[in-house]
């Protein structure tokens, strides 16, 4: 039997010749006829018997010639017979359903008047077989078709691919890969822990077991690669799979599949199987947004992005030009960043359009000029100082940058009266202990402050933690270090941080900016929390390198674990699974005037920590009365 298998699929693998390509539409017709012909015979001939009356010849081939003329010329007249359908496909089985069922009805009415006639049950039978061996014929053809495409499991240069996730988008793939010409890939397996799939078999591909029955599968199915092709996986899911990966003998390559839930949406193909990089340790969760709000808040208006050239500015930028605003500019101090951001939106950096600004945040006077000129509708506020140990050493950049730069953009944006600023924020800033989450959660208060000055317009702040692929990246710097051959270092072995991808952050970004409410802060969820000694971890065991992980201690200011939110802030989530919204304490901006800048660090430290913490009664007062108002 092994023998007769190996020849008929070879058999089956062999092109087809041109001729019988020529002839293909004609074979169709013939066995649409035969189809017909057997149909009505088998059906003619039973219901003869049951009446114990005489079949005629001539009566069955007159009906079968009007079932078969009327298919021919109705499935020529539908594109039945010249491919407008895919050959085998749900569209082409509706197709011929439609066809039949015309067909079957021009037969009764030619055969009505006739005399001795076909029984109409006959008829209505027949229709049915007819329709039954048409439809299996398309059947058989496809799965001939899908075998002639289907890899050689013989030929070296395919991966034989065991897929974890039996989901949509694992069937998926199976779909693409098989019926792909050259496929590089063949799937042999499915694994899934949901007992609910165990017997689920997808074109021939079936549900060989669960996660815990990894090695064991891979070794009996020869796997050489695992893929997983699930839409949302965890940091600890991922680490478990590269594990029991390792463990495999031989180990397999682990590949993922590119993120399909961007902004604009894709079909999985054998095209978005790539390797797994650093990011995918981290894990990621699903990221869905409603294209319709934030288009409609964008499209047609001025858009205003600072710190354009940075990580979550670029990001933004690129993002903002596909919802069609009317202009875009970008502004930054760094005219090396902006030369980057024009180049990768635009595929040229002249650095000649007016739709490029150079300015920086600490000239107030330049930042009206500027916000004079422009007049934007909408802000988005990216331009910070950021690294928490250079700010520790450093706090009056942060005063000047952070809180004075902010309120210098929230001047000049209640001069021009913009509809919609928004303030990008840190999770530092949630129960802040350094000057980086003092100055930040200051320039959220000072943006609720504006939002209450406002006489139109929405002031927001929206805030997260670390951003993958940003500069100063945990993964860059990690990367860095393995590259260079030194140590990798973590301050703490217990210390975790959210984390998220530059592009999930950025669309979540857009999303707030879409909802939020005047004087809000929109907190972005992150997923959970990533412990950082497991992603190190996780890197030297993919590398080839034999270096150690050193532990140097908490810095200044930096917590064993973050929070998204404040002890006082609560969890509402009005608009979007994943945006809170809360609120802010209003601080009036006389008040930062008051800070020494050029003082003593830790002068300046303590008056930020004080400032942070600062409650305006009035202020205060004013903030309910006017969301009294506005509610």
């Amino acid at each position: 039997m092994g023998g007769l298998g190996q020849l008929a699929r070879s058999l089956l693998t062999r092109p087809i010749p041109g001729s019988l390509r020529r002839f293909l539409s004609p074979i169709k017709v013939g066995l649409d006829i035969a189809a017909w012909a057997l149909a009505l015979g088998v059906a003619s001939a039973v219901r003869i018997s049951m009446t114990e009356a005489s079949l005629s010849v001539g009566v069955l081939l007159r009906v079968i010639a009007f079932a078969s003329i009327a298919q021919v010329l109705l499935g020529y007249w539908r594109g039945l017979y010249l491919g407008r359908w895919r050959y085998g496909s749900f569209d082409e089985v509706a197709g011929l359903t439609r066809v039949t069922m015309a067909a079957s009805i021009v037969m009764i009415v030619l055969e009505r008047p006739s005399r001795p006639r076909t029984p109409v049950s006959a008829m209505l039978v027949g229709t049915a077989m007819a329709l039954l061996f048409m439809a299996a014929f398309r059947y058989c053809w496809r799965l001939v078709l899908e075998l002639r495409r289907r890899p050689r499991e013989t030929d070296e240069r395919v991966t034989r691919l065991l897929i974890f996730g039996a989901g949509d988008r694992g069937c998926g793939i199976i779909d693409d890969v098989l019926g792909s010409k050259n496929s590089s890939y063949l799937p042999v397996g499915l694994i899934d822990d949901d007992p609910s799939k165990r017997r689920l078999s997808v074109r021939g591909v079936q549900v060989l077991g669960t996660r815990r029955q990894l090695a064991a599968t891979a070794r009996n199915v020869r796997a050489s690669a695992l893929l997983v092709a699930v839409a949302e996986v965890s940091s600890e899911l991922m680490a478990d799979l590269l594990e029991q990966a390792d463990r495999c003998n031989p180990p397999l390559k682990v590949k993922v599949l590119s993120p399909l839930e961007s902004l604009f949406g894709e079909k999985a193909t054998t095209a978005s199987i790539r390797d797994l990089s650093e990011e995918d340790l981290l894990g990621r969760h699903r990221i869905e947004t409603d294209l319709d709000a934030i288009a409609h808040s964008i499209r047609g208006k001025r858009v205003l992005v600072t710190g354009a050239g940075g990580s979550i500015g670029s990001e933004l930028c690129r993002q903002l030009s596909r919802f069609g605003p009317d202009r875009l500019v970008m502004m930054d101090r760094d005219e090396s960043a902006l030369h980057g951001v024009e180049l990768s939106i635009k595929g040229t950096a002249l650095l000649d359009s007016p739709d490029l600004v150079l300015a920086d945040l600490r000239d107030r006077d330049r930042i009206m000029q500027m916000m004079k000129e422009v007049r934007p509708h909408v802000v988005f506020h990216a331009a910070a100082l950021k690294h928490l140990p250079l700010l520790e050493a450093n706090p009056g950049e942060a005063v000047k940058t952070n809180v004075w730069g902010t309120q210098a953009m929230l001047d000049a944006a209640l001069a021009v009266d913009v509809e919609r600023f928004v303030n990008i924020s840190t999770d530092k800033a949630a129960d802040p202990i350094s000057v980086l989450g003092y100055s930040k959660r200051i320039a959220e208060r000072l943006t609720a402050h504006a939002a209450l000055e406002a006489a139109t317009g929405t002031y927001v702040s929206v805030r997260f933690g670390n951003v993958l692929g940003s500069r100063g990246s945990v993964l860059t710097t990690f990367k860095r270090q393995i590259a260079d051959g030194h140590a990798v270092t973590v301050t703490d072995r217990d210390v975790t941080r959210y984390f998220m991808l530059v592009s999930e952050a950025v669309q979540l970004v857009i999303q707030a900016a879409a909802v939020g409410e005047p004087g809000e802060v929109l907190v972005l969820d992150m997923g959970d929390p990533v412990r950082i000694a497991d992603v190190a971890t996780a890197l030297l065991r993919r590398s080839t390198k034999s270096i150690p992980i050193e532990y140097t201690g908490l810095r200044p200011g930096e917590k064993i674990h973050e929070v998204l939110l404040a002890i006082d802030e609560d969890d509402r989530r009005p608009n979007h699974p994943l945006i809170t919204q809360t609120m802010v304490a209003p601080l009036d901006p006389q008040r930062t005037c008051f800070i020494d800048a050029d003082a003593e660090p830790a002068i300046v430290v303590e008056m930020l920590r004080e400032l942070c913490f600062a409650i305006d009664v009035d202020v205060v007062e004013r903030m309910f009365e006017h969301r009294r108002i506005g509610a």
